[in-house]
């Protein structure tokens, strides 16, 4: 006989590896983990280590092979605090984690909260900056010049901006946003910074119903303390976004509330943005609401917008009534909550949020990145740029010499490129023109840099192997260690002039 009893099917439940990292970490982490519990959300969770358990361990990229494979396999990640040495030891782990996926968006939703006063308070906060994630400063690639220069390469490419450029239009798209604001500094970094706003420009030029206008990045800064509300969405390079939306974090209550979205076409994760704050962790003081807010941004991310809903609900209600709040919130106004204490008080308001009063709401622009960029037709902006002359004139050499003389050190790598097909254009130090030309007040330091460039009556093209003798000859007599090709494409110049540079 057929059963009449009737089953509840469980929604399937999303693997999701979650990271709970170093200092606080593993606190706020309990405490989320027990208000998806309470709230029934439909994750399962993989444990992975990264940061400093696994430096600790002598790993030394700090995110071991296992934690690479559980994310291969989920493709989520709910990331706490890592530990990141400053100044010294192993690159960061966080950093390591996007590039290793390519999550090249970060997204940082700026709005205030319910319950948080700050000076900012009711001026209609409601902004997202998106970050270009993997390339920049962040890229890494630092160098010690001479014992006392240090070098680090800003790498900027047409396809990490257009990218980048094409996820923050999509996302004012869908949500409804009418403009975009390119974030830069190309009025100094002509070249980097002003392929990113050129290529924003483009791209935008393919979204007709979105204004596109371009800010120095200062002037942003300005801007978001003297009228935030203005901002709409804001697109930005690594480094750039990286500390304005720090800034803009505090605009709505500090990095304690702060959550992003790390998006690439093959994988997400999310974060709270405030540090691993070792100086209390274990000591039941710190604040989860950010790793809860980015746990929300998660349950969005997988279309459980419902189940975000609810639990935003009961945090604004825990928030609004503030009888049950963290030290770094409470300030005296009641007596601090332990971190568990707080989220057990968001669990179970829980039972108090209505849900037939939960708005419906679709998963957000950056759920999809892939399909999102695919979801509306627009012109197509290569990867690369074509162009139709190229040419190597001439190439930069960075040499060591301590104690130099301009004049006696322009004339004798004047004499050393005798009879090569380049010639010595001009001595610098530190980006400023030394010589020819008159006394310069510039503090002179060992590092130097020759500009060579072909003679007007050498044969066309770059002759590599002159190049490298004429190398040798410097390298000869001092330390050499790094050279730049100049190259002009269609009668362009792809190369910085020094100040003061004839």
């Amino acid at each position: 006989m057929p059963s009449t009893t009737t089953e509840t099917v469980k929604p399937v439940a999303h693997e999701v590896v979650l990271i709970e990292g170093d200092g606080i970490g593993p606190e706020i982490a309990a405490a989320v983990r027990l208000i998806f519990e309470a709230a029934a959300a439909p994750v399962r969770w993989t444990p992975a280590i990264a940061g400093g358990r696994a430096f600790a361990a002598g790993v030394a990229t700090g995110v071991p092979a296992e934690t690479v494979d559980a994310i291969e396999r989920a493709r989520l990640v709910l990331k706490a605090p890592l530990e990141t040495p400053v100044g010294h030891g192993g690159k960061s782990a966080n950093v390591t984690l996007r590039k290793l996926f390519e999550m090249y968006a970060n997204i940082r939703p700026v709005k205030e909260l319910a319950g948080i006063t700050t000076p900012f308070s009711g001026r209609g906060i409601d902004m997202v900056i998106v970050r270009e994630n993997v390339e920049d400063l962040y890229a890494g690639i630092e160098h010690m010049q001479t014992p006392d220069t240090a070098q680090a390469l800003k790498l900027i490419t047409r396809r990490g901006s257009a990218k980048i450029a094409r996820a923050a239009y999509e996302l004012a798209r869908r949500e409804g946003r009418s403009r975009v604001t390119a974030v830069h500094k190309a009025n100094i970094l002509k070249l980097t910074e002003g392929l990113f706003k050129r290529t924003v420009e483009a791209v935008g030029a393919g979204y007709p119903d979105i204004t596109t206008d371009h800010m120095i990045v200062d002037a942003c800064a300005h801007k978001l303390v003297v009228a935030p509300e203005q901002i709409d969405v804001a697109v930005m390079t690594n480094m750039n976004g990286d500390i304005l939306s720090d800034l803009a974090a505090g605009l709505v209550g500090g990095l304690g509330l702060a959550a992003s979205a790390n998006v690439g076409d093959h994988a997400a994760m999310f974060e709270a943005v405030h540090g691993s704050a070792p100086d209390i962790a274990g000591r039941g003081l710190a604040n989860p609401t950010a790793f809860l807010q980015a746990g929300l941004m998660l349950l969005r991310h997988l279309g459980e917008t419902r189940a975000a809903a609810r639990i935003e609900a009961a945090l604004a209600l825990t928030l609004s009534e503030g009888r049950v709040l963290t030290g770094d919130l409470a300030r005296g106004k009641v007596e601090a909550a332990s971190t568990m204490a707080f989220a057990e008080a968001v669990a179970a308001n829980l039972e108090r949020v209505d849900p037939a009063a939960l708005p419906e709401v679709a998963a957000p622009a950056w759920a999809d990145t892939a399909s999102a960029q695919a979801s509306t037709p627009t012109p197509a902006l290569p990867d690369r740029i074509t162009v139709t002359t190229r040419d190597d004139i001439g190439f930069d050499l960075f040499f060591e010499v301590e104690n130099a003389d301009p004049a006696e050190l322009g004339a004798e790598i004047t004499a050393l490129a005798e009879g090569s097909p380049f010639r010595l254009k001009h001595l610098s130090n530190r980006g400023t023109a030394i010589w020819p030309g008159a006394v310069s007040r510039t503090e002179l330091t060992p590092h130097w840099r020759a500009r060579f460039v072909r003679r007007a009556d050498a044969a066309a093209g770059f002759d590599d192997a002159a190049a490298l003798a004429l190398i040798g000859k410097v390298g000869a007599r001092h330390r050499w260690m790094h050279v730049e090709k100049l190259l002009v494409t269609d009668g362009a110049d792809g190369f910085s002039r020094d100040q003061g540079e004839a």
